[in-house]
């Protein structure tokens, strides 16, 4: 993961923060490009196991989701501002917020599966910028050893530690809506590989 300022991508000296209409000038290289409060996320591109959550988590919450909601896998931008914009790996929206081209709300759940190069902004930078946001479930997968965090936002807006499991362990809720979750299982035929 980099952080960039707009002098140190384009050498430009206007000293201005990146905008979401700056996203659309970058270039289609397989790297995610996101903003937080007009600094510039670069991420490369996942990895096998990432992936393979992803599709299992997608799957899952798809199956158990109701009409009045719908789940979204990244790159797909969340633009609650015109200084940032986040792409969740998976996320789960109200049906009725959702535009073609994006959220311009606060998801209901946002879910970030790490990797070595975005663990530690995972963890932190798009966590406090998802609680800014409002959005009341943060879920962090760590895909070796497979881990699964629940974090759900407090009326003081912050979040709060609800579950960490890993392996064969169930994790079962109702935000954002009832859905039981088993770490190992989202690995698919990857959880006996090393």
């Amino acid at each position: 993961m980099v952080v960039m300022t707009q002098e140190a991508f384009t050498g430009s000296t206007s000293g201005r923060p990146f905008a979401v209409r700056d996203l659309e000038a970058m270039p289609a290289d397989g790297h995610r490009y996101e903003l937080i409060d007009g600094m510039l996320m670069v991420s490369p591109a996942p990895g096998r196991r990432h992936q393979k959550i992803i599709g299992k988590l997608y799957g899952l919450l798809e199956a158990a989701c109701p009409p009045e909601c719908d789940v979204v896998v990244g790159p797909f931008a969340v633009q609650p501002s015109y200084s940032t914009e986040l792409q969740p790996d998976v996320l789960v929206g109200r049906f009725d917020d959702f535009t073609e081209k994006n959220l311009p709300v606060a998801p209901l759940l946002a879910v970030e599966v790490l990797s070595p190069s975005t663990a530690l902004n995972d963890l932190n930078t798009k966590k406090a910028a998802y609680a800014r946001m409002g959005v009341t479930s943060y879920w962090v997968v760590n895909p070796t050893p497979i881990e699964l965090t629940v974090f759900k936002l407090t009326s003081e807006g912050a979040y709060e530690l609800v579950a960490k499991i890993s392996g064969d362990e169930t994790f079962s809720t109702d935000r954002p809506y009832p859905v039981t979750v088993v770490p190992r299982a989202l690995l698919g035929r990857l959880a006996d590989q090393p």
